[in-house]
């Protein structure tokens, strides 16, 4: 044989040398549950090793994961009830503690970058992304919703804003709105291929955000998030929100959908986001505590997979753990 590629492979050195792809935590964001009471910290059964903390426990975790190398980070708020109505009004109050949390977090540390959630669900009654009227998801009614939660998060102090909701024109409405008030470099994290993903059940523990039991509403989301069968209707999402202004173009989730991250990676020139999202990385955790797999080698080959398909921000429960490991 006058070709070997085991050749290739004889050591670390020249494995190293010819790696293809490089992990980092400057790679990673990790994500946060915020929560009203300052010093809480409550774990997330079905996720362990993730926490709803408030905003005095977010100082200490932001400041542990800048010592290891993350410094972006998603927040998303536990809304309690008594805050929630039809049409999300608590999202935009003055009283909004995820509002006044992302100032603070901004002025103790203004090197990080700190991405939004903009969507009804943490904020409704119904449990929906969007604005619910006569049993449907309304999608031009959700828009001037959406566009007055992207202000105040701008204003807030949130450098890049996160439309999760999945309604169609939302990037070009919120692109207008910020610039109106003159957050012209405040960017856009569009969820433009945002699956209808049986993966988010801790996710939805976590912010107790699930859709309702009400009468003449539906109960799941297919209406706006994407059908998993489908590859070409992400590619047309994909290019509606980059023609819109989007800044980044997120998968999610990000291990069942690698193929869509390559896709989006080979058509578009903006960065790629993927979210590896809670239900990934809860049936690894369940593994490993089973002792059916190695945590630390389970977990560093899933988030390199993410990488490798092309995503250039990877959102994972992992981030902080794998940044621990990184150069060991």
């Amino acid at each position: 044989m006058l070709s070997r590629p085991r050749r290739n492979r004889q050591s670390a050195a020249i494995r190293a040398q010819i790696r293809e792809t490089e992990l980092t935590p400057g790679h990673l964001v990790q994500p946060i549950f915020l929560m009203p009471e300052p010093d809480a910290r409550l774990p997330i059964k079905s996720l362990p090793g993730t926490f709803r903390l408030g905003i005095d426990q977010v100082v200490k975790e932001v400041a542990e994961c800048r010592q290891l190398g993350i410094y972006s980070f998603i927040m998303f708020p536990a809304v309690p009830e008594e805050h929630k109505d039809k049409t999300g009004t608590y999202a935009t109050s003055e009283e909004n503690f995820y509002l006044h949390a992302a100032t603070r977090l901004k002025a103790e540390f203004p090197d990080i970058c700190l991405i939004s959630d903009v969507a009804l669900d943490p904020y409704s009654t119904d449990g929906h992304d969007g604005l619910v009227v006569n049993g449907k998801i309304d999608n031009d009614q959700t828009l001037p919703l959406v566009d007055a939660m992207a202000v105040a998060q701008a204003r807030a102090g949130f450098d890049v804003i996160g439309p999760s909701e999945m309604m169609d024109g939302r990037i070009e409405s919120i692109r207008r709105a910020l610039d109106a008030e003159g957050f012209t470099d405040t960017s856009i994290m569009s969820y433009c291929a945002k699956y209808a993903s049986a993966f988010y059940g801790p996710f939805r523990d976590a912010l107790d955000s699930a859709p309702r039991q009400l009468e003449d509403v539906p109960t799941d989301k297919k209406t706006y998030q994407m059908d998993p069968a489908n590859r070409r209707e992400a590619l047309r999402e994909a290019a509606l929100d980059a023609a819109e202004g989007a800044d980044y173009l997120m998968v999610k989730p990000a291990i069942n959908y690698l193929d869509i991250i390559r896709e989006l990676t080979d058509a578009h020139h903006l960065p790629i986001a993927a979210y590896h999202v809670s239900g990934e990385c809860a049936m690894l955790l369940a593994a490993a505590e089973k002792g059916w797999l190695d945590y630390q080698s389970a977990a560093s080959e899933a988030l390199l997979s993410i990488r490798r398909a092309g995503a250039s921000v990877i959102i994972s429960y992992f981030a902080k753990d794998f940044a621990s490991w990184y150069g060991q």
